[in-house]
């Protein structure tokens, strides 16, 4: 690598070192302070008006983080591009006006190893609010949304243990492959049928194709929810593995879109997004689409990016036009 390229190199690694310090920042925060910010220290911070209530919480994130707006060039970099714009205020009527919170019930009940409930967020607690904001100079940003009151939202417990949830970010991160549904369409992962339900009230949908591996999960499904749907007749539910699908029926079906969400979250979607992407090639028809792909793209372009430094430290010939293509192309 000439030296015009090392100095190109320099930027990219700032960039990355800052990505890298953000999330860890984030995944700190996330699990262990995510309730220091009440309703109380807002209104203390914020009644007089000389600060509004995002910058207000900046500043807060800023304490718990030990970052100054007056200090090192790295920490104003990243309060003013990183944390600043990742700062959202949550509407809660936009979510609770959502068709499936409007017109799906879910019971608070009891059956065998399962539970329904509902459960809350505190006015203020941060959340991850949306799939990973990405920059063409590699700049990622994990939006962090807050509530100004205490928002509820269904889950469904597992042997006492929360197996899937359906919060304000499920729904946003959803948007998108909801907006293209169209025709035939196949989703893995049923989850609380939010998707089927969303798509199958869709006029140019024709019919929703549920993949789904767990036969308890069906079941439920099919007593609780899906009685609840306008369209339940469009609904098509298959006890499937969805590779196992993906590889040796899919390709008969004819399917105009796919919607894959398989995952909890990136740390084990990653691996499962390189293969579905890898068996996309047998339904070369069917547009693909991925739950929190950003995300995804995130974590397995850090995978990379660490690769590239090391074969570049070891002295191999790497252009930094060759270094910035394989960034660009993940998987």
């Amino acid at each position: 690598m000439d030296v015009r390229d090392r100095d190109k190199m320099k930027r990219i690694d700032k960039t990355f070192e800052l990505n890298f310090r953000l999330t860890r920042l984030y995944a700190n925060y996330l699990e262990y302070y995510n309730e220091v910010i009440t309703a109380e220290m807002m209104e203390a911070l914020c009644s007089d008006g000389e600060i509004d209530e995002k910058d207000g919480i900046v500043a807060i994130l800023c304490q718990i983080f030990g970052l100054d707006i007056d200090g090192s060039s790295d920490e104003r970099m990243l309060i003013r591009d990183y944390i600043t714009p990742s700062v959202r205020i949550m509407d809660a009527e936009k979510y609770r006006n959502n068709p499936y919170y409007r017109n799906i019930k879910i019971p608070e009940i009891r059956k065998g190893k399962w539970e329904f409930r509902r459960e809350k967020y505190p006015a203020y607690r941060g959340v991850i609010a949306d799939d990973m904001i990405m920059s063409d100079s590699f700049r990622e940003i994990p939006p962090l949304g807050f509530f100004r009151e205490e928002f509820e939202f269904p889950a469904v417990l597992e042997d006492g243990n929360e197996w899937m949830t359906l919060t304000p970010v499920d729904l946003d991160t959803s948007d998108y492959a909801i907006e293209c549904a169209h025709g035939k369409v196949v989703t893995f992962g049923l989850g609380l049928g939010y998707y089927a339900y969303m798509v199958s009230n869709k006029e140019s949908v024709d019919s929703i194709t549920v993949i789904e591996k767990s036969s308890d999960v069906i079941a439920l499904f099919k007593e609780y929810i899906l009685p609840q749907f306008a369209h339940p007749e469009k609904v098509r539910v298959i006890e499937a593995d969805a590779f196992d699908y993906a590889e040796r029926e899919m390709p008969c079906e004819g399917y105009d879109v796919a919607f894959v969400d398989t995952w909890r979250d990136a740390s084990d979607g990653a691996p499962m997004y390189e293969r579905m992407k890898e068996l996309e090639r047998f339904s070369p028809d069917t547009e693909f689409i991925y739950w929190i792909e950003n995300f995804l793209v995130s974590r397995l372009r850090a995978i990379k990016y660490a690769e590239l430094s090391e074969r570049i430290d070891r002295g191999e010939d790497i252009t930094y036009s060759e270094v910035i293509d394989e960034l660009l192309h993940i998987p």
